[in-house]
């Protein structure tokens, strides 16, 4: 079973005790700026990117700050999430 975890400036994705995938952010003043997604490549294709970018965007709602991604797959994720709000 796959576990998402919550560490310092990341979201882990684990396989067991096996590191599998990880999100990576760098917090500036009052922002969050996801850098870096990946995923094992025997573990892609299952959602776990997604679910590590929810994480990290979770996270950023309950510290209270602010999300921008300058990694690609996470700004997907962010302007889905964004777009499905003003609908």
């Amino acid at each position: 079973m796959i576990k998402i975890s919550f560490e310092e400036n990341k979201s882990v994705a684990y396989d067991e005790d096996k590191p599998i995938g990880e999100c990576n952010f760098i917090e500036k003043e009052n922002t969050w700026n996801i850098v870096h997604t990946e995923v094992d490549e025997a573990y892609q294709g299952q959602g776990i990117a997604r679910k590590l970018v929810e994480c990290v965007i979770e996270n950023a709602k309950k510290c209270n700050k602010m999300l921008i991604a300058d990694c690609s797959y996470a700004k997907i994720v962010l302007e889905r999430q964004n777009r499905n709000r003003e609908e």
